[in-house]
């Protein structure tokens, strides 16, 4: 994650969790004997017994996600309660611990997934929008064009809205930050772009090339992609274009953002540490978020499988065309994202 102002660059790949961690949480003495649980729809089979330990404490201990289901996760999947989350949350528990992450870990992930109380009202009227205005899902990003885990990220999302077309709904925000010196007249020669309905044609060639983002670089992109090159430059300097920026950059300040990228998916925000496999995670997450809410999930095409696996490097290549937009990269009407 790229972090705010001054702090040291973080690097991409730490931002999206492949460090080593441990398998199981230290003791200096015998785990207390916790209870067998066995519930249907959760496969524990890969679990070494000690996994399988602190995932049946865990899942005994935790409240199921829905206010009105005051019972355990596992109590709620075995007696079939109404809250649909509740074997979503022991399967989420389960991916946990099977990645090695702490009990606190485990519990701080379920509750940004699950909680009601983490979602947010976030106004998208104006922004850069992908996807049809009425999706049942809406992620919003908040990036910056000199960030490298932002480029990271770029194809991850190009891929969940391939996989989801029609379901799902991308709107991009800006927050160039004051250690990267080019992620300001990056970010105006986006909000020019934009002006002229080329903003995610503009937005991939920048993430493509974030080494070349000079004003030089960017006139050179606007020619290339047959931007009226004296209302591009006009536009990179004029109020309206440092209000847009600053509009997005308040919001986001209000939210809490900490680096960039920062993303919501229907108001809640992704903690992106604790994503094991970035665009796995993204597909299960929107899926599940489709199916409590009713939807019919679409089979994922062949070229979206053939994307499943670890997260891109941070020198991965972007798609060689920008996804389709609505419509033709402008703005998205007036709407919100939330739960």
């Amino acid at each position: 994650m790229c972090p705010q102002r001054l702090l040291p660059l973080v690097g991409a790949l730490a931002l999206f969790g492949v460090a080593c961690t441990p398998k199981s949480e230290p003791s200096d003495h015998k785990p207390a004997a916790s209870p067998e649980v066995s519930l249907s729809g959760v496969d524990t089979s890969a679990l070494t017994p000690r996994e399988r330990r602190e995932w049946a404490a865990q899942v005994s201990e935790l409240l199921a996600p829905c206010p009105d289901t005051p019972v355990s996760i596992a109590q709620c999947v075995k007696e079939q309660r109404a809250c649909k989350s509740c074997l979503p949350a022991a399967q989420f528990l389960l991916k946990h611990v099977k990645a090695g992450r702490t009990k606190a870990e485990r519990e701080e992930a379920f509750h940004s997934r699950f909680d009601a109380t983490k979602t947010k009202t976030i106004v998208t009227d104006g922004s850069p929008t992908i996807g049809p205005p009425d999706a049942p899902i809406t992620i919003v990003e908040w990036a910056d064009f000199e960030c490298p885990s932002c480029r990271v990220m770029m194809p991850v999302l190009d891929q969940v809205e391939k996989r989801f077309r029609g379901q799902v709904k991308v709107v991009f925000k800006f927050y160039p930050l004051a250690s990267h010196p080019h992620g300001e007249i990056a970010a105006r020669a986006a909000v020019a772009a934009m002006n002229q309905d080329k903003f995610w044609e503009m937005h991939h060639v920048m993430f493509e090339r974030q080494d070349r983002l000079e004003q030089t670089d960017l006139e050179r992109y606007a020619r290339d992609l047959g931007l009226d090159l004296p209302r591009f430059k006009k536009d990179l300097t004029v109020e309206e274009t440092t209000q847009r920026i600053e509009k997005d950059r308040k919001q986001a300040d209000e939210l809490g953002l900490t680096g960039t990228p920062m993303v919501f998916i229907n108001g809640r925000e992704v903690e992106l540490q604790f994503l094991n496999s970035t665009y796995e995670d993204l597909e299960d997450w929107v899926k599940l978020d489709l199916e409590l809410a009713g939807q019919t999930v679409a089979p994922a095409p062949k070229k979206v499988e053939a994307a499943k696996g670890e997260t891109p490097p941070a020198g991965s290549a972007a798609p060689d065309t920008a996804p389709t937009t609505t419509p033709s990269g402008k703005p998205a009407a007036a709407g919100t994202a939330s739960p």
